[in-house]
């Protein structure tokens, strides 16, 4: 059987895992009456809650052109965000050619220019699907001429620029190489994937290679090693040993357990050829980056370069007085196991344990991709404290500071274009492009260092009204910016542990903006709304109203009413907080706190601030 190995590549949300279930369907790889959930490669619960793709996941679909012999295609779903883009750069080493989805409204988007310039330095063609082609607002030339744009600026060579170009709509299940059709199957895509890929024509003579570039764990199998056959044929049983970069035998074993893709399911064979994309169990210390090969190799493969994080956060044991009352997993020693594990299968996150042996510097792309681990590992029943995020900096050559900066791409209407620009000119960034874009709204372009950008997406949709769309992307290390503004307003903290009495809550509403409501739980040092001036105040929620035989005249006591207090998502909390507080996380809570919850204790570590 003719095999592809072939990844989709495409930007958030511009129906990359819509197409994919099309393309299983279409090629018989469900029965008619199987029941199948939308989006099924999203398999992770928080893929599907967000309707975006963290983890890439290889499948397989088994497609038989009219009159010809069937074809083995293996597809990998990648991530469109970069935050997650450790998992993009090494799957792309296991494919022969690209297909980059584009929205036909939307166009080339930043994160569709990270993906695209590390499948296009691998010399992968691309095939260029126009999605969404029956949207009333699309712009398909417009799009096109971005994409060639695109292509030029990532340096592709004169036979990626020629690509074909497919028009199609994943949710109808249509592609055409006739922009205007609107009906129709996949068989023009999956007949370009046949002509356009080339199969992997690798030497299945030589000894067995294999290049790791995706991890998993299994309870009964133990490490899952996914990757790309490189070289030669490997048996169930086979002896094999796993190589470092330099050529170091890590350890040896056999290969207890071959797995093959078919469809959404891994089943097991009993061999696997060159090209093929399988999974592999038996060895126990062996990692992302390692080669796995017959015992006679001792020359490892290339294997792609990772990014490194840009941004990290501290993991720390929940210490306040409502620790362990929601979560099972509360001791270091847990949060420290599960942290390592997590960088055990993410090679885009590392983690250090801090001198207390109670907390962790827990560093990555990005503020979802740590948002992401905080809310799976709170789901997992983790208590969890954490602060603010800061961003890792670097050196130049001449000893200077450097710091990570972003390319920040912001959709908004013409009304708002002002204040954005002046906002983020606060945060250090710089205008690079301003253009017209589709549906009235003004493509604004900024290089801005990552530091600046912290905390500002809350800001930035109350500033457009809900209506702004911003994209980031990791740009460069660059010179260091100096000081920037951070939040402007300081905070209501309780004075006392209680349950906060709405009778206290009236009057503190003139303070600020509330985030607790009548009855909640607090204790000492809790952050219960935000200040209106820029200092820190403290105050008491819990007064209660004395009771006495007096009636109030009138006949009766006028009713508080309420404003329903601010409710915070977990990346919107980590974002709001300062550097002297924390956001306390359990399965079923989000609080913010100082990080001292005595008074005593913050006035002296404030002291101690300003005299270094």
């Amino acid at each position: 059987m003719s095999l592809r190995n072939v990844a989709i590549i495409a930007h958030v949300d511009h129906g990359k895992t819509t197409l994919v279930d099309q393309l299983f369907r279409q090629s018989g790889t469900f029965r008619d009456n199987q029941r199948v959930e939308e989006r099924a490669m999203d398999s992770n619960d928080l893929e599907k809650e967000r309707g975006i793709t963290i983890l890439a996941k290889p499948t397989s679909i088994e497609w038989t052109p009219e009159g010809g012999e069937a074809v083995r295609i293996n597809i990998v779903d990648t991530p469109g965000h970069a935050d997650f883009g450790g998992e993009v750069e090494r799957i792309l080493s296991m494919v022969d050619g690209v297909i980059l989805l584009v929205d036909a409204a939307e166009g080339a988007m930043p994160q569709t220019k990270f993906v695209t310039g590390k499948a296009l330095a691998l010399g992968l063609r691309p095939i260029v699907v126009v999605n969404k082609v029956d949207r009333s607002d699309a712009r398909i030339q417009e799009v096109l001429d971005e994409v060639f744009d695109l292509f030029v600026t990532l340096d592709a060579t004169d036979e990626q620029l020629d690509f074909p170009v497919l028009y199609a709509s994943g949710r109808n299940g249509y592609a055409s190489e006739d922009q205007d059709r609107r009906e129709g199957t996949l068989t023009p895509l999956f007949q370009k994937i046949v002509d356009h890929v080339p199969p992997p024509n690798l030497d299945e003579d030589a000894p067995f290679t294999f290049l790791v570039t995706l991890l998993d764990r299994d309870n009964f199998l133990g490490r899952i090693l996914t990757g790309r056959v490189n070289s030669g044929v490997v048996k169930v049983n086979q002896p094999i040993h796993a190589l470092d970069d330099a050529g170091n035998v890590i350890e040896t074993g056999r290969a207890s357990k071959l797995m093959s893709f078919r469809g959404l399911e891994r089943v097991p064979v009993e061999e696997a050829r060159a090209g093929d994309i399988i999974s592999l169990a038996g060895l126990t210390v062996a990692t992302v980056a390692n080669t796995i090969a017959d015992t006679a190799v001792s020359e490892p493969l290339h294997a792609q370069p990772i990014d490194p994080p840009t941004l990290s956060m501290r993991f720390a044991v929940n210490d306040s007085p409502m620790a362990g009352r929601e979560g099972t997993k509360v001791t270091s020693r847990m949060i420290r196991d599960r942290l390592f594990r997590e960088a055990e299968t993410n090679v885009a996150v590392k983690v250090t344990e801090a001198s207390d042996r109670d907390s962790f510097e827990v560093a990555g792309r990005g503020e979802l991709q740590l948002g992401v681990l905080i809310e799976t590992m709170r789901r997992e029943g983790f208590e969890l404290g954490i602060s603010r995020p800061r961003v890792l900096f670097g050196e130049d050559e001449d000893g200077k500071r450097t710091e990570p900066y972003e390319t920040v791409v912001i959709d908004v209407d013409e009304e708002h274009s002002g204040t954005v620009v002046e906002k983020m000119n606060l945060r250090k960034a710089e205008m690079t492009d301003m253009r017209p874009s589709t549906g009235g709204k003004t493509r604004i372009t900024f290089s801005a260092p990552s530091r600046g950008l912290i905390g500002y997406h809350g800001e930035f949709l109350s500033d457009t009204r809900g209506t702004g769309i911003m994209n980031r992307l990791f740009e460069k290390y660059g010179p260091h910016k100096g000081a920037i503004e951070g939040r402007k307003n300081g905070v209501l903290i309780s004075n006392g542990a209680g349950e906060a009495q709405s009778y206290a809550l009236g009057p503190l509403e003139d303070r600020g903006i509330l985030f607790v409501g009548h009855g909640e739980a607090l204790y000492e040092g809790m952050i219960v709304g935000e200040n209106a001036k820029t200092d820190d105040l403290e105050v008491n929620p819990m007064k209660a109203k004395q009771l006495t035989n007096f009636r109030a005249s009138g006949g009766k006591d006028d009713a508080i009413r309420l404003t329903p207090p601010k409710k915070m998502t977990l990346e919107q909390a980590i974002a709001y907080i300062d550097d002297d507080e924390m956001v306390e996380v359990t399965p079923k809570s989000i609080r913010l706190r100082k990080r001292h919850l005595d008074p005593h204790e913050r006035k002296r570590a404030s002291r101690s601030k300003e005299a270094a």
